[in-house]
C-alpha cells in the first residue's frame, strides 16, 4: 500500500516541499480505514512564498471510501497542493496536461488578465494533452482563494486545491497558528455518469422524496376535510412547479463529505496550544454541496470574506456556498479537543474534522438535526395554513427570504418551449438604465447600526436577505449578532461589511436583470430562461458602473460567481459593501450588486453548483 505523501516525505524534503507551496493536498492513496490514526493538519508555512510553481495534472487511483475509483488531480493529491503567493509578485505557474483530453486551471477570484483566466474555449484553447501551458500574472490582492479545473467534468472529479496571497502589510488581525480548512465531496461513480443519472431520472439520488404511498397515507391521517384539502392543494402546487419540498440539493448516499480531503471518520486534526489565536481559511470547493460551518463551544470571528477584510463579526455558525471562502479566527483555551463540524444544508452528511492540544483527541460529533423541506411560504407563496410542515430549525439558517414584493410572479417556470417574457432575455434586452436617484435610494441609511435591509431598499425591491431584522450594530469592535431562537449566533449577508470603503463610490448607470431558472425534473438549469448554448453575451463597458439583479425563481440556493471582478453586495452598508467574488441567492430571493471591471475581455458568469452549470446555468459577460 502507497502511504500518504505526509507520512513519506522526510523533514528535509517536507520543508522544502512546504516552501515551494505545499503538500497541504490529501493524499489521493489514503484509504478509507481510521485504524491508521489521525491525520494531522500541516500548518501554512510562514516563509517568503516563492514566484515560480510547477503543476501536473493526472489520472490518480483514489480509495475514499473503501473501494478504488478514478480521480484527477493536481501533482498526484486531492485537494492539489496549497500554492502561496505574494502581493505585487508576478507569478509564474507551469501545468502540464497528462490526460488524455483538453484541461486548464482557473484562478478563482483572482484579478488577473482576461488570457489567463483559464476557461477553455473563453479565455484560451485549454491545454492540450501533453502540453504544458505557462500561467504568468502579477497579483494585485491579498487572502484566501482556490483554484480549480473549468474543463468538461474535471472539477467534480478531484481537480481544485487552496490558493493563498500573503499581504504586502500585515493582516489588521493577529494569530498564531494557520490552517486551511478545504471542504468537498465525493463520488465513486465519474461525473459523466453522475451528470446522466440526474438527467434520466427526477430526483435521481433524492430518497427522501415522499412517495405516493406516504401521500395517500397522510391524507388519510388527516383530521378533517380542512386539513386533506390543504394537503392536496400542497401537492398540486409543487407539482405545478415542476419541484419537490424534499430537494435541497442534487446529492444522496452515493456522496462522500471531506474536510481536506479526509472523511469524517480519519479525524482531520489541527494542533494548537490552549490561549493561541488560530485562523482557520475556510474554503467550500465542494461540487455540489452548501454547508453550516460550526466549532459547538467555540465561538468564530469571521475577519475575511472571499479573501476581503470585513470588519470583525462573532458568530456560532455561518453557511458557506460552493466557491466561497471565510477567514475565522478562534482561541481555544481550554486544554480539551473541539469538533470542527461542517453538514450539508441538506443535512444528507457532514465534514468533520478536530482542533486539539495533541494528536489523536476527538470530541462529540453534534446532531446533524433533522432533514429539511422546503414549504410554500418558502417559495414567495407566503404562510399557507396546514400546508405542510415548517422547515427544521437552522435548515435555512442565516439565508432565510420573504416573498418577492409582488408574490409569486415569475416562480412558475415557463412549459417546455415556452418563450421568455421580453423583460427576461439575456444580454442587452435584460439591462435597464437605473431611475434617476435609484441608485442613491440606500444612500443615507448606509452603514446605520441595526438597519435592516429591507428598510433601506428602494420601494418595490426585495433586498438580500430582506424582510428580517438586521441583527448587527457596526461598532469599533466590530459586528454585533443576536442569537437566533435557539440560542445560536448565524451570520446573515447583512452582518458583512467592508474595513476599508470601496474604492468606486458612484452610483449603477444601469441595472442588469438575471433570472435564475430552470426545470428541476428535467434537470437543466438557466439564465433567464435560456441555456449557455442558446444565451446572448451580456456587455458592459470597462470601467461603467453597473448593477446585477439576482432573481432566483428555483427551489434550490444557486452561489453565483462572477469571473474578473468583485461583486459589492447591495445590503445597507453603502460604500462600506462587502466585496465578493460569489453569492449565494436563495429561493424566491432577490439579490442585487454593483461591479467595475478593470480589466476587458469575456468573462465566465455561471451557478458555482458544478452540475447546474454543466447543464446550461452559465452565462459570459463581454467588457470592452
Amino acid at each position: 500500500m502507497k502511504k500518504s505523501i505526509h507520512q513519506t516525505l522526510s523533514s528535509t524534503s517536507r520543508r522544502k516541499f512546504l516552501a515551494q507551496g505545499g503538500a497541504l493536498g490529501a493524499a489521493a492513496l489514503l484509504p478509507w480505514s481510521s485504524a491508521f490514526g489521525a491525520i494531522t493538519a500541516v500548518e501554512i508555512p510562514k516563509t517568503r512564498p516563492e514566484r515560480s510553481f510547477d503543476l501536473t495534472i493526472a489520472n490518480t487511483k483514489v480509495n475514499i471510501t473503501g473501494r478504488e475509483a478514478d480521480a484527477i488531480t493536481l501533482n498526484g493529491t486531492m485537494p492539489g497542493p496549497l500554492l502561496r503567493f505574494m502581493e505585487g509578485d508576478e507569478v509564474t505557474v507551469r501545468v502540464t496536461n497528462r490526460l488524455a483530453e483538453t484541461t486548464a486551471i482557473h484562478w478563482h477570484g483572482l484579478l488577473i488578465p482576461n488570457s489567463q483566466d483559464g476557461v477553455p474555449g473563453v479565455t484560451f484553447p485549454g491545454i492540450r494533452p501533453g502540453e504544458t501551458f505557462t500561467y504568468q500574472y502579477k497579483l494585485r490582492q491579498s487572502g484566501t482563494y482556490w483554484y480549480h479545473s473549468h474543463a468538461g467534468l474535471q472539477e467534480a472529479a478531484g481537480m481544485f486545491a487552496p490558493l493563498i496571497i500573503e499581504p504586502k502589510t500585515p493582516d489588521p488581525f493577529k494569530f498564531d497558528r494557520d490552517y486551511v480548512v478545504m471542504l468537498s465531496d465525493w463520488n465513486d461513480d465519474p461525473p459523466p455518469k453522475v451528470l446522466a443519472n440526474l438527467k434520466k431520472l427526477d430526483g435521481y439520488y433524492n430518497y427522501r422524496r415522499v412517495t405516493t404511498p406516504e401521500f395517500l397515507k397522510k391524507l388519510a391521517a388527516a383530521p378533517d376535510e380542512k386539513a386533506r384539502k390543504a394537503i392536496w392543494a400542497e401537492r398540486m402546487e409543487w407539482a405545478k412547479m415542476r419541484m419537490d419540498p424534499t430537494d435541497y440539493s442534487d446529492g444522496g448516499d452515493e456522496w462522500s463529505f471531506l474536510m481536506s480531503g479526509q472523511r469524517p471518520g480519519q479525524n482531520w486534526t489541527a494542533l494548537f496550544k490552549p490561549g493561541e489565536r488560530v485562523r482557520l481559511r475556510v474554503i467550500n470547493a465542494s461540487p455540489m454541496n452548501l454547508y453550516d460551518f460550526r466549532i459547538p463551544g467555540l465561538p468564530m470571528t469571521i475577519v475575511q470574506a472571499d479573501g476581503q477584510n470585513i470588519q470583525p463579526v462573532v458568530v456560532d455558525e455561518f453557511r458557506i456556498g460552493n466557491g466561497e471562502t471565510y477567514d475565522v479566527i478562534i482561541e481555544p483555551k481550554e486544554d480539551r479537543a473541539y469538533t470542527i463540524f461542517a453538514p450539508t444544508i441538506a443535512r444528507i452528511g457532514y465534514s468533520r474534522g478536530t482542533l486539539a492540544p495533541r494528536p489523536g483527541m476527538s470530541a462529540d460529533i453534534p446532531p446533524q438535526g433533522p432533514y429539511p423541506v422546503r414549504t410554500m411560504a418558502d417559495m414567495g407563496m407566503g404562510s399557507m395554513d396546514g400546508m405542510g410542515d415548517t422547515p427544521a430549525s437552522g435548515s435555512m439558517a442565516g439565508m432565510d427570504a420573504p416573498a418577492p414584493a409582488d408574490g409569486m410572479k415569475g416562480m412558475e417556470m415557463p412549459a417546455p418551449g415556452a418563450s421568455a417574457p421580453p423583460d427576461a432575455m439575456p444580454g442587452m434586452g435584460a439591462a435597464k438604465p437605473m431611475a434617476p436617484g435609484a441608485a442613491n435610494d440606500m444612500a443615507g441609511m448606509a452603514g446605520m447600526p441595526g438597519m435592516s435591509a429591507q428598510a433601506a431598499s428602494p420601494a418595490g425591491k426585495t433586498q438580500d436577505h430582506a424582510g428580517m431584522n438586521m441583527a448587527a450594530a457596526a461598532s469599533a469592535s466590530g459586528i454585533t449578532v443576536s442569537p437566533d431562537a435557539d440560542g445560536m449566533r448565524r451570520l446573515k449577508y447583512q452582518h458583512l461589511r467592508a474595513l476599508d470603503p470601496n474604492k468606486d463610490k458612484r452610483p449603477p448607470q444601469r441595472e442588469i436583470l438575471v433570472r435564475l431558472t430552470g426545470d428541476m425534473n428535467r434537470y437543466f438549469w438557466t439564465i433567464n430562461d435560456k441555456k449557455f448554448s442558446d444565451s446572448v453575451p451580456f456587455k458592459v463597458q470597462l470601467g461603467e458602473r453597473f448593477r446585477i439583479k439576482f432573481v432566483n425563481t428555483t427551489m434550490m440556493e444557486h452561489p453565483m460567481h462572477l469571473h474578473g471582478v468583485f461583486m459589492e453586495l447591495v445590503n445597507g452598508n453603502g460604500e462600506y459593501a462587502p466585496r465578493k467574488h460569489t453569492i449565494i441567492v436563495s429561493p424566491a430571493q432577490t439579490v442585487e450588486l454593483d461591479a467595475t471591471y478593470e480589466d476587458n475581455g469575456v468573462w465566465a458568469f455561471h451557478c458555482h453548483l458544478f452540475y447546474h452549470a454543466a447543464t446550461g446555468m452559465f452565462q459570459l459577460m463581454e467588457v470592452a
